[in-house]
């Protein structure tokens, strides 16, 4: 009987930018996305039954057919006509719901892992190709690294990304964010602020994080932040404790900090820790789904 783990990496977003919508609903995008060192661990268990059982240590996700991850079983067994099942335990520490892309991270892990428990020797474009039909951000979460994300988030550009030595401070409040309802909410027309890409892309390439961290904008934010106040108050907190630069990612709750020295970041945590639970310091990284061992 074959088993694998695996890590399941977090994103964050260093900008966001919505550029239309199309005809089918969904939305335009053009956004930087960064793999960092925050993962769930996945574990598959081959049965000799159909069976799919999802199990966790997470009360905050479905554990039936409604999980993603459950989702990404059914489409490779239907694909390709397989006729066994699987047991996956979800060691979540990727806060829930929270704009770092957990969900899809946890699908791609088990894309990677499947592909070599049943030997489909699917390369990573196909695998993404695949992921993409469950959703945008799986594509990316294979693969993981830096890049630019165009089209509905599935045409990926690899870029530089954050050095290895950025400390990244992250803060998940206690709140639910629907992604449809803040795209619902998104004046189109009169965004003002918008990222410039190009002059992200180029501050990375040069290793400018403060240039970077200064000129990060997700136009997403315009329509949480104005509905919860905590996104603002965790900005603040984290740029009263140096941070170069402060923003939500994805379509929030979850706020994150740039700095560029560890004491600062840690001081950081420590002060949000007052008054929230879900407060992280981490550094980017280069890889996406990582089989361990």
């Amino acid at each position: 009987m074959n088993s694998i783990e695996l890590k399941s990496r977090a994103k964050i977003n260093l900008s966001i930018d919505v550029l239309g919508k199309r005809e089918d609903g969904y939305h335009l995008v053009q956004m930087i996305m960064q793999t960092i060192d925050l993962y769930d661990i996945i574990k598959i268990k081959e049965l000799s039954t159909e069976d799919i059982i999802i199990k966790s240590n997470s009360s905050d996700i479905p554990l039936d057919d409604n999980n993603i991850v459950y989702k990404a079983i059914n489409l490779l067994k239907n694909k390709f006509n397989i006729k066994k099942g699987v047991e996956i335990f979800i060691e979540k520490n990727i806060p829930v719901a929270a704009g770092m892309a957990g969900g899809s991270s946890n699908a791609a892990a088990v894309l990677v892992g499947l592909n070599k428990i049943w030997g489909l020797n699917l390369s990573e474009v196909e695998l993404q190709g695949i992921g993409f039909k469950l959703g945008a951000d799986v594509p990316f979460c294979i693969s993981g690294r830096a890049a630019l994300a165009q089209g509905v988030g599935e045409e990926l550009t690899y870029i530089k990304g954050l050095p290895k030595s950025t400390s990244i401070l992250i803060c998940k409040p206690n709140l639910f964010i629907s992604t449809e309802e803040v795209y619902k909410g998104l004046d189109l027309e009169n965004i003002k602020d918008r990222p410039d890409n190009k002059f992200l892309i180029s501050s990375l390439e040069k290793e400018d994080v403060e240039s970077v961290a200064k000129n990060m904008v997700n136009v997403l934010e315009t329509v949480t932040s104005k509905e919860h106040a905590q996104i603002d108050e965790i900005e603040k907190i984290m740029l009263d404790c140096n941070a170069l630069g402060s923003m939500m990612s994805g379509s929030g709750p979850t706020v994150f900090g740039l700095f560029e020295n560890e004491e600062e970041a840690l001081k950081g945590k420590e002060m949000l820790l007052k008054t929230y639970t879900q407060v992280y310091v981490v550094n980017s990284n280069e890889e996406g789904v990582e089989i361990s061992g």
